[in-house]
């Protein structure tokens, strides 16, 4: 009895209440060629990954029913015609094979929801990029894995060392004991089979109400804000917020986490911080474009958090809760823009906003699967956000797939109901890309946020004082075509520092 939890099915239910909403989760791989300059072939793509399946048990199992609802969440079980061929397959760019073909059979690629049918995730090998270079892209149900889940799964289908061979199955306990790596990949909890099961949950609660009188009002204080702020306070409406359809717009926006660090260091703020301002330029310069003026107040973005423990860094399912940003999308100075993004982060950072969310989830976890849907798409309502925004930090190192390179990665973020435009990043290696999805009819301006989030980045960029020899020599030996932009910033220079900036950020050459 291997069913899914209730945020787990929350995923679902958003799908089945509207047509335009897509709940998977992806990313575009890009791979050097192969030492010898070639492409992987599709078997052998197959077989790497057919022999890695075996740490993953979850992606060769089916939902037990394609609907939620009624009395029981589906379960996972086993598909006895699983076959490694009907979820790897092959594609072909066009030429010239660059960011704008790439990005736009991504799209078309984002745009089909998964076959309930069978295990929830596909994976196309894509051939034909500029240079001989080579693209795994995924595709994978948002109730089968989280973004930082992602990550982990995707470490365990690629290698540290540039080889074919499939990772261990075991690892170290804290005690140096050898476990296997299965154990270490939990089934999501079982949650409310029936009302009775809701039943025997709301006891638990109360007993854990009981016992932590303290938490529990603390809890309860933060869910009572969330529903004043999402009742009296609703997150203004614009043109970000209007009917979707199922087809996407896909773009993608590169910068360097190196750089994007120094910026956090020199004017204050984490590196979440410093994109957020970015993503507000672009935001901004996106409603101003459509004649619309930016809400004094500004936008609302939903930031999802891990609330994943260190053991479940594996765990498939969903571990997540939320954050409610505003984004000063009214104000036009970059470092007082980044400034109010700081301060009011940090506010919820310290006030434990994020029990909030959570306590709302977990509200909606005791209601029956009859009731949740309903549940679930307040949740996800328009009232309480604009767009998500979503940044999940990968590995630092390089990595590999069957002896070639990974460059980078492209993710994607699902769109909900009404939700016109989202933005996922993910940092790796020290670079960052941000991945820039939007409905298709409503949003066929999206390269105007993605040159605002360009612009938001090179004007803090060039905000930042004269480096010292001594960082601009840390900042060369950085990997990536952006280590110039920090060195591009100072006031002797010639030329503005700004379009330079701009220059290193925006479309750089392939490391």
């Amino acid at each position: 009895m291997d069913r899914l939890s209730a945020l787990d099915a929350t995923f679902l239910e958003l799908e089945q209440a509207d047509e335009g909403a897509t709940m998977h989760i992806g990313g575009v791989m890009v791979f050097d060629p192969l030492p010898d300059g070639a492409v992987p072939g599709l078997d052998a793509v197959r077989d790497s990954i057919a022999s890695r399946l075996t740490l993953l048990p979850r992606y060769s199992q089916r939902l037990s029913s394609q609907r939620t609802g009624g009395l029981a969440w589906p379960r996972w079980e086993k598909d006895t015609q699983f076959d490694i061929r009907n979820h790897v397959r092959r594609a072909a760019l066009p030429e010239p094979g660059g960011d704008v073909e790439l990005c736009d059979w991504a799209a078309d690629y984002f745009s089909h929801r998964l076959d309930r049918m069978r295990p929830l995730w596909e994976m196309v090998l894509v051939e034909g990029l500029e240079g001989g270079a080579w693209a795994l892209v995924t595709k994978t149900h948002h109730c089968l894995v989280d973004g930082v889940g992602s990550v982990g799964v995707a470490q365990l289908l690629l290698d540290a060392e540039p080889s074919s061979e499939p990772p261990q199955a075991t690892v170290a306990d804290p005690d140096g004991t050898p476990q296997p790596v299965r154990a270490l990949l939990p089934n999501p909890p079982e949650l409310l089979a029936g009302l009775a099961r809701t039943g025997a949950q709301a006891a638990r609660a109360g007993l854990h109400a009981a016992l932590h009188p303290r938490e529990m009002l603390e809890r309860s204080r933060r869910l009572a804000e969330l529903l004043v702020r999402d009742e009296l306070i609703a997150a203004p409406r614009t043109s970000l917020n209007a009917p979707i359809g199922a087809t996407r717009r896909f773009l993608i926006v590169r910068a360097s986490l190196p750089e994007i660090k120094a910026i956090g260091l020199a004017l204050g703020g984490s590196v979440n911080d410093v994109v957020l301002a970015a993503c507000t330029a672009g935001l901004s310069r996106l409603l101003v474009s459509r004649a619309e003026a930016p809400p004094q107040d500004g936008l609302r973005a939903m930031v999802p958090i891990n609330v994943r423990a260190g053991a479940e860094d594996l765990a498939l399912g969903n571990r997540v809760s939320s954050l409610f940003v505003d984004l000063p999308v009214a104000e036009v100075d970059a470092i007082a823009r980044l400034g109010r993004i700081v301060k009011h982060t940090r506010h919820l950072k310290s006030s434990g906003a994020g029990l909030g969310a959570t306590a709302m989830i977990d509200l909606a976890a005791l209601a029956p699967p009859l009731l949740h849907a309903f549940l679930a798409r307040s949740l996800y309502a328009t009232r309480l956000f604009n767009l998500t925004i979503t940044n999940v930090p990968g590995p630092q190192v390089p990595l590999y797939a069957l002896g070639a390179r990974l460059r980078e990665i492209h993710p994607l973020v699902p769109l909900a109901a009404e939700h016109t435009v989202g933005i996922a990043i993910f940092s790796y290696n020290g670079t960052m890309v941000l991945g820039l999805s939007a409905d298709r009819d409503s949003t066929s301006d999206l390269q105007v946020l993605a040159d605002g989030i360009e612009d938001g980045f090179a004007e803090l960029l060039e905000a930042l004082p004269a480096a010292p020899e001594a960082s601009l020599q840390e900042q060369r030996s950085v990997p990536g075509s952006h280590r110039a932009a920090l060195r591009s910033v100072s006031p002797t220079a010639g030329t503005s520092a700004r379009a330079r900036a701009r220059s290193a950020v925006r479309r750089p050459s392939a490391p």
